[in-house]
């Protein structure tokens, strides 16, 4: 992969996005590249967690590369947001296997649209967010006018959306787009650190509380229903088993 790197530490991966001359913008190659490590990572029975961040100091993600789309037309832009969402927006909220964005500088249009795919985000102090695409006559197009307001709330992502304006780091832990900030240096040992105690629990039960905990923000389904049915399932996994067993024997449980 020319644009992506992977790295593995036992049942963790890590994928950096890798263009820093570009402050890592999405472009398209970069859009398929991440679907295929997402997909190869989520196949891999051994990876229970996985971190996304963006190489250098600068930038997690500075946004969409817009020579590629700068002259296309209606259809073109449908088909474009349509596919971005299918590849990797849509696809990393739902993977089964736990995703968290270590956002390191600047994370603008699709790269705070991609932090907010992930299942929660970590920043770093000098860490920038917003969506500024009615600067450009356009609007967010990879699901960012839809989890913006499920994060931070519908007056809140209007603001924010209408102004194009930057919000720092520790105003996006107020909002509850960010779960912690740290200073940058520490950003990705302190996501090792979460997602180490999220590789000791039981994927199976992760990836049901995934489901379930998104069936909630989807039009026409019943959350409570889907938690239900996901709770049931559990009592038929070796994890089950084995949580129950250890927790009545008094010893810590070991998930395979």
């Amino acid at each position: 992969m020319e644009n992506i790197l992977i790295e593995r530490f036992d049942n963790l991966a890590i994928i950096t996005i890798n263009r820093p001359e570009k402050l890592n913008a999405l472009n398209k190659a970069t859009i398929l590249e991440l679907h295929e490590a997402f997909k190869l990572l989520n196949n891999d029975v051994t990876i229970k967690a996985i971190i996304l961040t963006g190489s250098g100091e600068k930038a997690f993600v500075a946004g969409a590369d817009i020579s590629e789309f700068a002259n296309f037309s209606v259809e073109d832009g449908g088909k474009l947001a349509a596919k971005g969402q299918e590849l990797l927006f849509d696809f990393v909220q739902n993977l089964t296997t736990p995703v968290i964005a270590a956002v390191n500088g600047f994370a603008l249009g699709g790269g705070l649209e991609l932090a907010m795919a992930c299942h929660f985000r970590i920043a770093s102090t000098n860490a920038k967010m917003g969506l500024p695409e009615v600067t450009l006559g356009v609007i967010p197009g990879y699901g960012g006018t839809q989890r913006l307001a499920q994060l931070v709330g519908k007056g809140r992502a209007m603001e924010m959306i209408m102004t194009a304006s930057m919000i720092d780091a520790q105003t996006a832990k107020d909002y509850g787009l960010v779960n912690h900030v740290v200073e940058q240096a520490e950003l990705v040992s302190f996501a090792k650190e979460i997602a180490l105690k999220i590789t000791k629990n039981s994927s199976t039960a992760i990836a049901k509380a995934i489901g379930a905990i998104n069936a909630n923000f989807e039009d026409g389904t019943n959350g409570y229903q889907v938690e239900i049915e996901n709770f049931g399932a559990c009592f038929g996994t070796e994890d089950f088993k084995e949580g129950t067993t250890a927790f009545l024997e008094k010893r810590k449980a070991i998930f395979k």
